[in-house]
């Protein structure tokens, strides 16, 4: 089985943590709690594979911003979260996915799939449909409109993350131990 770490980053409120724990947990969660730091984990198949994933939701907020470069190292996959309901979390991510292109040495062939999230707000709408689409053809990432409250797109969007993984990373790049264990007596 592979493993493979996803990151989820975004500004605050967006819905980075709605959107992984429906995927995660098939759950909705009703009310907005700021989050520091959650790990999950989840084992999926993906095109007759399976992989292990553990995914990383991240702080939105501006005092935890630090944290990201530690994230994106470890990182081999990333989900950029913005809210179809607030246009100025589109720049958020345009940053965001600087930074991973910046501290993975300028590769740009980095698994990212892009969210926009809260589909189902459509009278809040502030991003158009062919905004996302110009800006994910510019950034050759595919984006998923998702709504973790009606459960629109969520699976899509990961498993769009775990194909590009595997295409990426085609083989596990820990080696398999060989021999015998160690005894200590």
């Amino acid at each position: 089985m592979r493993d493979f770490n996803i990151v989820v980053l975004g500004a605050g409120g967006v819905g980075k943590s709605a959107l992984t724990v429906r995927f995660c947990q098939d759950v909705f969660l009703e009310t907005y709690d700021p989050t520091i730091e959650e790990n999950y984990r989840k084992v999926i198949q993906v095109d007759g594979t399976p992989a292990r994933l553990e995914i990383l939701d991240t702080a939105g907020a501006e005092q935890f911003k630090g944290l990201n470069e530690g994230y994106i190292k470890a990182g081999r996959g990333f989900i950029l979260v913005y809210s179809l309901t607030q246009e100025a979390s589109l720049r958020e991510i345009d940053m965001l996915r600087q930074q991973i292109y910046a501290i993975k040495g300028g590769d740009t062939n980095v698994p990212i799939v892009v969210a926009g999230t809260k589909m189902d707000l459509v009278n809040e709408r502030e991003v158009s449909n062919d905004t996302a689409q110009t800006l994910s053809s510019r950034w050759h990432a595919p984006f998923y409109e998702t709504s973790a409250k009606r459960n629109w797109h969520v699976t899509e969007t990961f498993e769009d993350l775990v194909r590009q993984m595997l295409a990426k990373y085609p083989h596990d790049p820990k080696p398999k131990k060989k021999g015998h264990p160690c005894i200590v007596m």
